[in-house]
């Protein structure tokens, strides 16, 4: 038969532990993410500028 308390409370606590880092390292990710999505336009008028100082003969 199944015992309703063989789960230890150490053993919960490591699962507990587990979803915390996972909620954490999901964080730090989106951060990543929402710091790149911010400096792409910066990265698009850099192209852009490039572009046309080649056409220009600048470079």
């Amino acid at each position: 038969m199944f015992d309703r308390g063989a789960l230890e409370v150490e053993d919960l606590l490591k699962i507990v532990l587990l979803l915390v880092i996972a909620i954490l390292v999901l964080e730090i990710v989106g951060e990543f993410i929402s710091i790149l999505a911010s400096i792409g336009p910066v990265i698009a008028v850099v192209i852009v500028v490039l572009i046309i100082a080649y056409f220009l003969d600048y470079l």
